[in-house]
């Protein structure tokens, strides 16, 4: 068991989140009962993941998408006022972590997924520390097909296949691939200026389409959910097995 402070710290510690300018505070953002044994981790902290929580008598929610973003009304009520309240009513702390958990080298769910994938070499793609997408390389190249085919196998779920280019660029083969796992699509201008094959990520827009097409890039749009499954999985295997704790990670399914 540890005290709830001293688990944010451990976390801070283990994410070097203290160093990574984000859109929401990271840590523990509702705090609970002092005493954390038991750990229900997931994707967002949505009302079914703190009822499965209550349900299975957790001391601790973690999950990567939690609350307090900068965008958002900061009033407590409606969607908002319910989650917070069964946490505070059930005295259940509830630690979030963003984009320390997207881009730490090991856990990270940009590192996870390269890893599935066999992409090794993993780099920043922005030139400037703790760059949030990151590329590497294929030890063999292989065809969009097949890496679509392996995506689907990993995430269980059909990713959309941006795979059509206009005359300026003939199809190609796949070594080089960049990755920003959920809604980083936007880095794909990026992506293509750097000279990269192919390019991950979780959400697709009507512009992305446009600069896969223009640019002769691949672009696998993946699911935001189902990409970021991943990376708050392994951090509570990683607490479970260096402290002990009970953790259980939950899917609360998003098809987005």
């Amino acid at each position: 068991m540890l005290n709830n402070l001293e688990l944010e710290q451990i976390i801070d510690q283990k994410l070097n989140s203290n160093a990574i300018a984000d859109y929401a505070p990271n840590g523990l953002q509702v705090e609970g009962r002092q005493t954390v044994k038991k750990i229900i981790t997931g994707v967002t902290a949505t009302l079914p993941l703190i009822e499965k929580a209550i349900e299975k008598q957790a001391d601790a929610i973690l999950v990567h998408h939690g609350y307090l973003w900068k965008s958002e009304n900061p009033c407590i009520r409606g969607m908002k006022g319910k989650r917070i309240k069964q946490l505070l009513v059930n005295d259940i702390n509830l630690y979030g972590y963003h984009l320390p958990l997207d881009i730490h080298p090991e856990l990270g769910n940009n590192a996870r997924l390269a890893q599935q994938l066999g992409i090794v070499e993993l780099a920043g793609l922005e030139d400037k520390p703790n760059s949030i997408p990151v590329w590497g390389t294929l030890e063999t190249p292989i065809s969009a097909q097949e890496l679509a085919q392996r995506l689907e196998h990993i995430l269980q779920r059909k990713p959309i296949v941006c795979d059509e280019f206009v005359a300026d660029y003939p199809q190609k083969m796949i070594k080089t691939v960049g990755i920003c796992t959920g809604g980083g699509q936007g880095y794909i201008d990026l992506v293509a200026a750097k000279g990269i094959d192919a390019f991950i990520s979780g959400e697709i827009s009507e512009q992305t389409t446009h600069s896969a097409r223009e640019q002769g890039i691949y672009y696998f749009a993946c699911g935001h959910h189902a990409t970021e499954r991943d990376g708050i999985k392994a951090l509570g295997e990683s607490l479970a097995k260096e402290y002990g704790l009970s953790v259980e990670f939950i899917d609360i399914d998003n098809p987005a």
